[in-house]
């Protein structure tokens, strides 16, 4: 299960620096202005082992002192909401101001645990500043300077001492679980809906360890699994943007949640930079994916040539990862929806199919004679012997060369391709380790 970090604060006391050093990724704009982050920005981060999601809240624009308090509220009440531990980040070379006395007001509150983290202390001098922070009343500041890095590991232990234990979800028999994802109104209320329908069907709604994932028993037409519903729980928000965070922290949740991930397209819409963010969510996490065209009843012209260059778009947005199934669905006609669920028992088969070693080398070792990995300053690589590795959480092969350092991403490449047209991978993500033999 995956746990949730919220960074929390007043514009311009370095959340998105501290964002971008706890996922190890560029990706905030980092600027001296205030209000710079407008989107939210949601990354991965790893610590002892340990994976868990980094939200920074950001979007607060300075229009008028009121409108701006009210926003900050709502943005901070949001992030607690939704998290399982509150990063609160002060600048310590500014001291305490009005916001941040209001911010620690609301955290004061709250259930979660709330972590102060004392930011900017860029020098060494510095420190002995953030001991008036104590009087905010939420415990020891923790020093810290995004910037350089200093304090980061025990913030980071501090993090995981927070966290619940990673009990795994309280369903029953190991089922497959089918998350359906998608951005707001592509449908996904419904096609849940339309799938445990009106055929009277054995639904047992165990809540999961989050209060927004609801596991749905489906157990008909000979199959058994899980759908992990993330469509229309609470319609709390009414606001875009805030809509908008919504679905994606309801989807990084289901998304870790699931084995495979049943991505809604809206066809009247085509397809949107929110949909690319929750399928690059999907892939991260190396989930399974069926993209299942929703709405499709809305589109006039369904000749053949339109949905073949409609596909041909999904995957060009896709891409590199284009090996997987797309269906065009309608859950207000019920048009191919079994073909959905049939598709997402398929792609959960592909993530176990294991393939004989015998069979692997058979094929795949005079395909690599034939087109061996281009030689890089002089030395020629070969490459002996694959095998698929036993027990991993996507299929993993592993290939035995003379120089692995020197393969580079587009043999790797070339290699998923070929094994994918002989196997049938179909909507798995696949790894490709080369390793010294």
């Amino acid at each position: 299960m995956g746990n949730i970090v919220a960074i929390v604060g007043r514009p311009n006391v370095g959340k998105s620096t501290l964002f971008n050093r706890l996922t190890r990724t560029r990706r905030a704009i980092v600027n001296e202005q205030a209000g710079t982050t407008r989107d939210r920005q949601y990354g991965k981060s790893e610590w002892n082992g340990r994976e868990f999601s980094v939200i920074d809240t950001g979007g607060w624009v300075v229009k008028s002192g009121d409108v701006f308090e009210d926003e900050i509220k709502r943005q901070v009440a949001l992030a607690i909401e939704e998290a399982d531990v509150v990063l609160f980040v002060l600048d310590a070379q500014n001291g305490i101001t009005d916001l941040d006395m209001e911010v620690a007001q609301i955290l004061r509150q709250c259930s979660k645990p709330v972590i102060l983290t004392a930011n900017k202390i860029d020098t060494f001098d510095l420190q002995y500043q953030s001991a008036e922070f104590y009087k905010l009343g939420l415990g020891e500041p923790f020093i810290l300077s995004a910037m350089n890095g200093l304090g980061t590991g025990e913030l980071l232990d501090k993090i995981l001492t927070c966290f619940k234990s990673d009990a795994k979800n309280e369903t029953e028999e190991e089922l497959p679980r089918f998350a359906v994802v998608g951005r707001p109104n592509a449908g996904k209320s419904s096609i849940v809906n339309a799938f445990i329908g009106e055929e009277r069907t054995i639904v047992t709604d165990i809540a999961g360890t989050t209060r927004d994932s609801i596991y749905t028993r489906y157990n008909k037409f000979g199959h058994d699994f899980y759908l992990v519903d993330t469509a229309g729980i609470r319609k709390k928000a009414k606001v875009s943007e805030d809509l908008e965070y919504y679905s994606v922290v309801r989807s990084i949740r289901a998304i870790e949640n699931s084995d495979v991930c049943i991505l809604m397209l809206d066809a009247t819409r085509g397809i949107e930079s929110q949909d690319l963010n929750i399928f690059s969510l999907i892939q991260k996490n190396r989930k399974g994916l069926v993209v299942c065209v929703n709405k499709w009843d809305l589109v006039e012209d369904k000749q053949i040539s339109n949905i073949k260059h409609f596909e041909q778009t999904i995957r060009e947005r896709l891409a590199p990862f284009v090996d997987f199934p797309i269906i065009f669905a309608s859950a207000l006609t019920k048009q191919r929806i079994l073909k959905v669920l049939e598709t997402a028992v398929h792609v959960y088969e592909n993530k176990f199919r294991k393939i004989p070693t015998a069979q692997l080398n058979e094929r795949l070792l005079p395909l690599i004679q034939s087109y061996p990995p281009p030689a890089t300053k002089g030395k020629y690589i070969k490459i002996k012997y694959v095998t698929q590795l036993p027990n991993t959480q996507v299929p993993t092969f592993v290939f035995f060369a003379n120089l692995p350092q020197y393969v580079k991403e587009p043999y790797r490449r070339f290699l998923e391709n070929k094994i994918r047209s002989w196997w049938d991978f179909c909507g798995t993500p696949i790894q490709i380790f080369i390793r010294p033999k």
